[in-house]
């Protein structure tokens, strides 16, 4: 087993997946997947379309639940019925669309559905305080204030706004879905940026990306869907792209590094 350093020293899976299958009907979306999400530490997922990314995402934000299988969280067993209680856990998904509301200013997006309040009515204060410290924690500077609407942000300040709403909730895993799509050059670095303090703060992330260039720069683990199931996994420095291509097309790759666990080692 792999000792590779990074920011979860300890080296704890945060969440582990044991045997998770997940049908609909006649159709088996995941098939007895296994994955160890390290604590403190960047996971990409990758897949190409219709790997089962966004199943296995749903399953462990409590939006489906596994039809086999186990979720641990912290070494015990939980069992997720609802995004409510996949939040309470402390597992925060930022879907692409980022549900934030345009017609909101970023204080009141931050603290949607969890508004402080004081003798009964909106501690505005408090709230505008903590956002901003919040942002700054996250050396997130280039949002003008904090009172301005989101639909006049840019793309990769909207994610900001989506990360920060995610640790002002106390999430302990954030999964972000493509948090570089359709951004220019710029706004892609600031969100990678963010991934990596994320990281830094002891958060653990999940990140879904077709970009292989986001990926290696961000990532220390990297965990490869292929056709519903799980077929390599391992330290990010033990893939190269031509290899997480391989995987991502084929299922397997005969370039794979000894540290990379594959499905047919699994079986072996």
């Amino acid at each position: 087993m792999s000792t590779e350093g990074g920011h979860g020293s300890a080296m704890e899976p945060l969440l582990q997946l044991r045997g998770v299958s997940k049908y609909f009907g006649p159709v088996q979306a995941l098939t007895r997947v296994d994955l160890d999400v390290m604590t403190g530490q960047v996971t990409a997922l990758a897949g190409d379309n219709g790997a089962g990314k966004s199943v296995l995402v749903k399953t462990i934000s409590g939006l489906w639940e596994p039809s086999e299988g186990q979720l641990l969280w912290e070494g015990e067993p939980i069992h997720l019925h609802s995004p409510k209680d996949a939040e309470t856990t402390g597992i925060t998904t930022i879907y692409q669309d980022l549900a934030l509301c345009n017609n909101l200013d970023i204080v009141q997006n931050m603290y949607l559905g969890h508004e402080l309040m004081r003798h009964l009515v909106l501690d505005e204060g408090a709230m505008e305080k903590a956002a901003r410290q919040t942002l700054t924690d996250l050396s997130v500077k280039t949002i003008r204030s904090i009172r301005q609407p989101v639909e006049s942000l840019s793309g990769g300040q909207r994610q900001s706004v989506a990360v920060a709403k995610a640790v002002m909730s106390n999430a302990k895993l954030v999964i972000m879905d493509e948090p570089t799509a359709a951004l220019g050059v710029a706004q892609t670095r600031m969100v990678l940026d963010l991934i990596k303090r994320l990281a830094d703060h002891g958060v653990t992330v999940i990140v879904i990306s077709h970009n292989l260039n986001d990926m290696f720069e961000v990532a220390e683990r990297i965990a490869i869907l292929h056709l519903g199931h799980m077929v390599a996994s391992g330290p990010a420095s033990d893939f190269d792209s031509q290899v997480v291509v391989d995987f991502m097309t084929t299922g397997r790759s005969d370039r794979a590094a000894a540290g990379v666990a594959t499905a047919a080692a699994a079986k072996s």
